[in-house]
């Protein structure tokens, strides 16, 4: 078997611009596959971790997409505020179990500063691994993210900008001290930066408010920027966003509807990719099987002198496909580890734009199956080339050449 092995391997590169061609073609087949799969499946894992226990989204009247994104993921930009005191009448609801508020507007190095309250990282079962959480205005947990890429340590102090871009006016007379470092939880927690909604309010009133009249009234019309909500019963579905909408300036907007939606309309660029990758495949399978039926036509009298030396037809077909399971084998290899480095590009480039996380460093069962793809198509490719060896007559190509 070894022998064999070895003559397969030396026949495979014994026309290497050909080999290297089919070998590239597999690899990128199978790693667009990869690729899709692993990042397909984090992004899924993602939005289900991050909706957990989160009925509906309630803010300011515009795409209730946009709101999802905004106020559950934090990757958008919300479509507006809404009134506190509308909040707080929505709140003695009797289908409401839980509201938590989230107040958007300020960043620090591209990472967003959440006003809300401790239920928020409740919700998520989030824990500190340094210092407590928030205990008054102007003090901040950060997530496990933002502490390691910021350097922010409990004790330090920061200063937010303005806006949710990275350029926005510094709030330098306002400072916010640090007072916990959440552990990481993998979840959009991990990328913010949480504090009371009294800190947000602070920082824009004394930011604008000339005067105490000022003060006084922009207190009076203080708001968030959209509530969290949780039923008391799965009922409440039915009426409840219907009532937000049709009764109140607000809007209100369910999450799964809303996800299950873009899922779908990414989904259409996931197919064009999958169908891609299946072309390359196919190409791939095409280029191996005109290679190894070349090299069969090719190689006939060392195939015959090797029938000659003793070896049986099977031994001889079975070279043909070792060297096409040896091209699939080393594609499969390539190819995982082409998906998995563009995963892990995306990743980076993702984490960069304080983005979904997504890690190279994860590896799924369901990657068996772009294994046996692999292998699938090198073994079909090498069948009918195959059979031209086991059927190869000694004697006639023998005669011929004499």
């Amino acid at each position: 078997m070894r022998q064999m092995l070895a003559i397969a391997w030396r026949y495979l590169w014994a026309r290497p611009l050909a080999a290297a061609l089919n070998l590239l073609l597999l690899t990128l087949g199978l790693g667009s596959i990869s690729f899709l799969l692993l990042v397909s499946s984090q992004i899924d894992q993602a939005f289900e971790r991050d909706l957990a226990g989160i009925d509906v989204v309630v803010g300011a009247k515009g795409s209730p997409m946009q709101l999802i994104l905004a106020g559950v993921f934090h990757i958008d930009v919300p479509p507006g505020n809404i009134a506190l005191a509308d909040v707080q009448e929505l709140q003695k609801d009797a289908r409401i179990a839980r509201l938590i508020p989230i107040s958007l507007g300020d960043t620090f190095r591209g990472f967003r500063i959440v006003g809300t309250t401790p239920a928020y990282a409740q919700h998520y079962g989030v824990t500190l691994t340094q210092g407590t959480l928030w205990s008054a205005p102007m003090q901040a947990v950060a997530g496990s993210q933002v502490a390691a890429s910021t350097g922010l340590t409990v004790g330090a102090r920061f200063i937010g900008s303005h806006g949710l871009g990275a350029n926005g006016h510094a709030h330098g007379e306002n400072p916010y001290s640090v007072t916990g470092i959440l552990a990481p939880c993998g979840c959009v927690l991990d990328r913010l930066l949480l504090t009371a909604t009294e800190s947000v309010w602070q920082v824009h009133e004394k930011a604008t408010a000339t005067d105490e009249e000022d003060r006084k009234l922009l207190e009076a019309e203080r708001e968030i920027t959209m509530a969290l909500i949780t039923y008391k019963s799965p009922l409440a579905a039915v009426t409840f966003p219907r009532f937000v909408n049709t009764t109140t300036e607000m809007q209100a907007a369910a999450p799964a509807v809303e996800i299950t939606r873009l899922l779908r309309m990414l989904g259409v660029g996931t197919d064009v990719l999958r169908g891609f990758g299946a072309v390359l495949l196919l190409t791939a399978g095409l280029s191996v099987f005109i290679a190894l039926w070349n090299a069969v036509r090719e190689r006939r009298a060392d195939l015959a002198m090797l029938r000659m030396l003793g070896a049986p037809p099977r031994r001889v077909a079975g070279l043909v496909v070792c060297e096409a399971l040896l091209l699939a084998s080393l594609a499969v290899v390539l190819g995982l580890l082409l998906g998995h480095g563009l995963t892990q590009v995306a990743g980076i480039w993702l984490q960069s734009e304080r983005s979904l996380s997504l890690t190279g460093w994860t590896w799924l069962a369901a990657e068996g199956w772009i294994v046996l793809l692999g292998l699938g198509v090198g073994l079909v490719a090498a069948l009918l080339p195959a059979w031209g060896a086991y059927r190869l007559d000694v004697t006639t190509l023998l005669q011929s050449r004499s």
